[in-house]
């Protein structure tokens, strides 16, 4: 078996090396994404078991340290962490200091845009399924649209740029509207990604044979738009097009139908301090015990240098032994 060095950064036994970090904040959130959690919400986890302030910014240091350029703040919904403001400043203060940026539903997003830029934050992503008022509250449970749309124009105001919107389709409930969201969106300046449905619902309900795959949004798109591959993908999640000859752009994230895990250099790190090396693995190796027990840095490092060495070929959906995380998407972060 090959061995890793103490400058390889973390690397796997595949040759990749995670350079992005997602860190889920919380798990918990103020909608109800129908694919994502049941109506009556989920069991959160206890103040004493998530990390504190402290622990995240001297975790996401170790991290830095080993190679991270790129930090991502997800949740459950990042926003409602009361903190944040200040964590992003901490992160920010960081040497060497990495790239600052957010996914989040968006609600709250319109107070909290510009103190976010002011301290740190380079960029955030807005989870937006459909325009559509009466599809919005089918799917979240909630009816916020108009707030997420305060909060995408503050966003850009704050020169949150570019905008990212996260979609994702789904079968006979918004996947005939994709291309008015793109249309939408081009017409306010974000940049629209969607995103194959992934079997991450705390339910475990997801069926592959009801996915809208890529290759259909794409179908979808192509009525309307003409696109063409933009070059220069590189270890991103979407595959990108030119719409009518650019500069804008579409992303399409293949998750399940297309899976770039031979790329990826992702790494995670959740709520309770449990580092993550896949979105799906099954397993997990805990931080937090030994952070708070007085474990130095170096010693957090190889703990997490271990886990990445771990790192499966790929996540195996659809292959007959996969097998679904237990934790739901709210509680690994996206």
């Amino acid at each position: 078996m090959p061995t890793w060095r103490p400058d390889d950064g973390l690397v796997d036994t595949f040759g990749r090396v995670a350079r992005d970090l997602r860190v889920s904040v919380t798990d918990r959130c103020n909608l109800r994404c129908t694919y994502c959690m049941p109506a009556e919400g989920l069991p959160w986890l206890p103040k004493a078991e998530m990390l504190s302030d402290d622990e995240l910014i001297r975790l996401i240091g170790v991290f830095a340290g080993l190679g991270v350029r790129q930090v991502r703040l997800t949740g459950g919904e990042p926003l409602l962490r009361r903190s944040l403001v200040d964590l992003v400043r901490r992160i920010a203060e960081l040497e060497p200091r990495p790239t600052i940026a957010m996914t989040t539903n968006g609600l709250g997003l319109d107070r909290l845009a510009e103190p976010l830029r002011a301290a740190g934050l380079d960029r955030v992503n807005v989870s937006l399924d459909t325009i559509d008022p009466e599809e919005f509250v089918a799917l979240t449970r909630r009816d916020r649209l108009a707030d997420v749309e305060a909060g995408l124009r503050a966003a850009h105001r704050a020169g949150l740029t570019p905008v990212k919107v996260n979609a994702v389709a789904m079968r006979g409930i918004n996947d005939t509207d994709v291309a008015e969201l793109l249309a939408w969106c081009l017409a306010r300046g974000y940049e629209l990604r969607f995103i194959e449905q992934m079997p991450l619902d705390a339910g475990h309900h997801w069926q592959a044979s009801e996915m809208v795959t890529a290759g259909e949004i794409h179908d979808r798109l192509s009525a309307r738009f003409a696109l063409t591959p933009a070059p220069g993908r590189g270890s991103a999640p979407a595959e990108r097009f030119f719409i009518d000859g650019g500069p804008a752009t579409v992303g399409i994230i293949a998750s399940v139908s297309a899976p770039f895990c031979a790329a990826c250099d992702r790494v995670r790190l959740t709520a309770d301090g449990q580092v993550r090396n896949c979105l799906f693995a099954n397993a997990e190796s805990d931080l937090r015990t030994p952070l708070r027990a007085g474990a130095s840095d170096a010693e957090l490092a190889e703990l997490i240098r271990g886990e990445m060495w771990r790192k499966a070929r790929g996540h195996g959906i659809g292959s007959p032994d996969f097998h679904q995380p237990d934790r739901p998407m709210s509680a690994i972060g996206g």
